[in-house]
């Protein structure tokens, strides 16, 4: 049996002290350079992000690595693998607006097994592994108990990027459904749904290290991360992240 709480001590240190390397950028002047995706790219992504894959090659050095600023790395051990986003937000990160989050999961076998999401400038530390339990600041973390759309509340980014498309309908159809929005920029839209504050994430576009901590993070809080066709996946292209509860309603909204 994988020694899961091992890891999920050895993620939760680790992004608290690439965490605490980004504060010592936060706020103050630095450089943003533009990346080919003309997605921003700061000192502290490039800094927080060598700090994590240092980490992990003095504690796990067989194991394999892929980042958002420095690539992957397949170790003699393809079996594990960690998934690292040392700056989810970057942007907002940019602008001293405190939702950003360094991200950190582990795959074993392909599957998301590990995963942490810390909001260093918020104070606040979202971890799971599977049979683990959810933990917010120390503190068991569930979904809401909501039971209907009608009552839920629906976290969300920039409500532009839903109008390409293919997704502006099904915007829409939850926008009218739910009870409330919440624009709630970055990773932390997620958080709040693992924590029983809203009920409803989503994005229409992801990429894996921007949501490799949050299956084992869903599963464990009681709720269901993956695509907007209800399949468990970090691979999706899109983000979906509600309670048990609410999935089948949610999956029909968007189905129309």
């Amino acid at each position: 049996m994988e020694p899961l709480q091992r890891y999920l001590d050895f993620a939760t240190g680790t992004a608290f002290e690439a965490g605490r390397l980004t504060l010592g950028f936060f706020q103050r002047p630095f450089d943003v350079e533009t990346k080919a995706d003309g997605s921003p790219v700061t000192e502290a992504d490039r800094q927080a992000e060598a700090l994590i894959r240092r980490r992990i090659e003095r504690q796990f050095p067989s194991h394999s690595v892929a980042g958002e600023e420095q690539g992957a790395v397949t170790g003699s051990d393809a079996v594990h693998r960690w998934v690292i986003d040392p700056i989810d937000g970057t942007r907002s990160f940019v602008r001293g607006i405190p939702t950003y989050a360094v991200l950190l999961g582990l795959e074993i076998e392909g599957e998301p097994r590990v995963g942490v999401a810390h909001f260093p400038a918020l104070g606040e530390t979202i971890a799971a592994a599977d049979g683990c339990g959810c933990w917010w600041n120390g503190r068991r973390a569930r979904v809401s108990d909501v039971r209907a759309l009608r009552d839920a509340s629906l976290a969300h980014a920039d409500a532009a990027c839903f109008e390409r498309p293919g997704r502006a309908e099904p915007w829409a159809r939850l926008r009218q459904r739910v009870r409330s929005c919440i624009g709630s920029p970055d990773a932390y839209g997620y958080a709040l749904v693992a924590t029983g504050r809203a009920e409803l994430a989503l994005d229409p576009v992801l990429d894996e290290w921007d949501c490799a901590p949050y299956p084992p993070i869903m599963r464990e809080a009681g709720g269901f991360f993956g695509d907007w066709r209800g399949r468990p996946t970090v691979r999706g292209g899109e983000g979906l992240a509600t309670t048990s509860a609410l999935l089948a309603e949610v999956l029909q909204a968007i189905a129309g």
